[in-house]
């Protein structure tokens, strides 16, 4: 496929009503590859992707939180050796009128109707 001067006008011409390279190739019949590469060669203003890109979520490094930093409101499940660096506690918000948040309750608390039937399938 050569690009002839009416071709080249045309892309042109396309490239600065906003087409996407896909549909400029389909209306030039050439592949959007061969649009690009032109377009480049032309030395055209090169335009944003139209692929949405969603940003990459940054989750912030979790706070180690000591026992000062924890309120009536913040789970006090205690994470790591007392003795070792890097001890500190969950501090998410915690379930109304209980410690811990609602992972750590599920640990710190088991109901009595399970133990008993745990007892019974022995």
């Amino acid at each position: 496929m050569g690009w002839n001067d009416e071709k080249v006008e045309q892309l042109k011409k396309l490239w600065a009503e906003g087409l996407t390279t896909g549909e400029i190739g389909k209306e030039l019949g050439v592949s959007k590859n061969a649009v690009v590469g032109k377009a480049h060669r032309l030395g055209l203003k090169g335009r944003p992707s139209p692929i949405k890109r969603t940003k990459k979520e940054v989750k912030p490094e979790p706070k180690i939180r000591s026992v000062v930093d924890l309120s009536a409101h913040t789970c006090r499940w205690p994470i790591g050796d007392p003795r070792e660096p890097g001890f500190h506690f969950c501090g998410k918000p915690s379930i109304p009128s209980k410690p811990y948040c609602s992972e750590h309750a599920s640990i710190a608390y088991v109901s009595s109707n399970r133990s008993s039937k745990d007892e019974d399938a022995a």
